[in-house]
């Protein structure tokens, strides 16, 4: 007898309360053992079981598979130009976020193309669904988009995920979206929809009826309080792209980022402007999200980032204050804020600048999140200008800060460069050809030292 973990496999001989490799808060579940090690005998002819066929790999991608476009370019340029017949894509977002609402708008636009989409809900009603669209549809005719219709878009209020594939396969459309997977089951599987079990069943159940029928299947994923993908892990190795939207709801952007696609490049994002009358493009997100920038204050400085080989110029802004707590406070929003108290102890060692005794928040201006190291010489600027309380002016940074004060050169210099001179800023300091190699020496070019 043996035990499993539900949400990464781990195996053990003994019983335990939660999974020793993963972390996962459930019990390992029962395995009852298997009568036979041996090959599969689900296809035999004679007693004698039937190997599958191999195939030489020289033979295999000779056939060129087009892809259908959603007819939103930002959300094609994350998916890599387009759906791929058989796909099968997980959309994961914090609630209210606008995942509906996006694949919403995908399903209108594919509909005017001439494609058939089916859509599932499990969570709302078909009334919902309906008021929604009609909202989508007035809005899209409003912005001149005439085309926008429902015809060749089909609705299906259930929640039994055999049921979802019997109308699917009755209709044959040429994309499924299911919102969402946490809240379809199968009957024959225990315990409520949602739990683990019930989600690895019912996504492997739609993945497999993708492959099967060569039909694009999108999955809308609820998110746990820690920002992940809720359900076993194993449900992100199963699809074929993992896309997540995130955004700052005071601002109103949101951020639809690639995390995997076996089709094309990972982390690209897409960015959009959610209204009331839906999703709308963002088609100058760097104009968009540095509208508004004074760089004659201090504690600000521009950052051209790269998301995937797109070059966006976002703002980060940093506030040193005083503090009269014996443990001064650090808020960081936009950036990993362990690499922020690594930059303030280099800050302090290799620049001369302490910020002990000061409260240090940091952030990311317009809700986007940098995950790549060239924002740590930017962060580290705008610290030691609102510290020194001296404006940089317009000045664009990026470059990654090692332990011992040293600068790195990051990818895509002349990239960088010329989506920041597009917006008027020329003035830039970075690692790379002739710049600083050293954090005194970036301070000191911009008159912090």
């Amino acid at each position: 007898m043996s035990f499993r973990c539900e949400s990464c496999d781990y195996s053990s001989g003994k019983w335990m309360g939660f999974c020793p490799q993963c972390g996962f808060g459930e019990p390992l579940t029962e395995v009852a053992p298997l009568l036979s090690r041996g090959p599969s005998r689900s296809k035999s002819r004679g007693g004698h079981v039937l190997a599958p066929t191999a195939v030489p790999l020289s033979k295999v991608g000779e056939t060129v598979v087009s892809r259908v476009p959603l007819g939103i370019g930002e959300f094609d340029r994350v998916l890599g130009g387009g759906l791929v017949p058989g796909s099968a894509i997980l959309l994961g977002g914090e609630p209210g976020v606008g995942k509906s609402t996006l694949l919403l708008q995908a399903a209108v636009t594919m509909a005017a193309a001439g494609g058939k989409v089916l859509i599932a809900t499990a969570e709302e009603s078909a009334d919902q669904v309906g008021l929604r669209a009609q909202r989508l549809v007035e809005g899209a005719t409003g912005r001149g988009d005439e085309s926008a219709t429902f015809e060749g878009i089909s609705l299906l209020a259930a929640d039994d995920i055999d049921g979802i594939l019997a109308s699917a396969d009755e209709l044959r459309p040429d994309l499924l979206l299911i919102d969402s997977i946490q809240a379809v089951g199968a009957r024959e599987i225990g315990g409520a929809p949602g739990g683990v079990a019930q989600v690895r069943e019912c996504a492997a159940r739609a993945i497999r009826f993708a492959k099967d029928r060569g039909i694009a299947v999108v999955l809308v994923g609820h998110v746990t309080k820690d920002g992940g993908i809720a359900g076993p892990k194993l449900l992100e190795h199963m699809v074929d792209v993992v896309l997540y939207l995130e955004g700052d709801p005071d601002h109103g952007l949101r951020i639809l980022r690639s995390l995997k696609n076996r089709f094309g490049a990972t982390h690209l994002a897409g960015l959009f402007e959610m209204r009331q009358d839906g999703m709308t493009e963002v088609s100058d997100p760097s104009a968009a999200l540095i509208n508004g920038w004074q760089g004659t204050v201090p504690g600000t400085v521009v950052l051209p980032t790269v998301e995937g080989r797109r070059p966006v110029l976002v703002e980060v802004q940093a506030l040193v204050t005083p503090s009269s707590h014996p443990q001064p406070r650090r808020s960081v929003r936009g950036v990993e804020s362990a690499r922020v108290h690594q930059l303030i102890a280099v800050l302090e060692r290799h620049g001369g600048l302490t910020c002990a005794g000061y409260e240090v928040y940091v952030n990311v201006v317009g809700g986007m999140r940098v995950v790549e190291p060239a924002a740590d010489l930017a962060v580290v600027l705008a610290l030691a200008s609102s510290l020194q309380d001296i404006a940089l002016g317009p000045v664009a940074a990026w470059g990654e800060v090692g332990l011992t004060g040293e600068l790195r050169g990051v990818p895509m210099r002349s990239t960088r460069i010329e989506e920041a001179a597009r917006l008027g800023i020329t003035d830039y300091v970075a690692p790379n050809g002739d710049g600083p190699r050293r954090l005194a020496a970036a301070l000191a070019q911009v008159g912090l030292v």
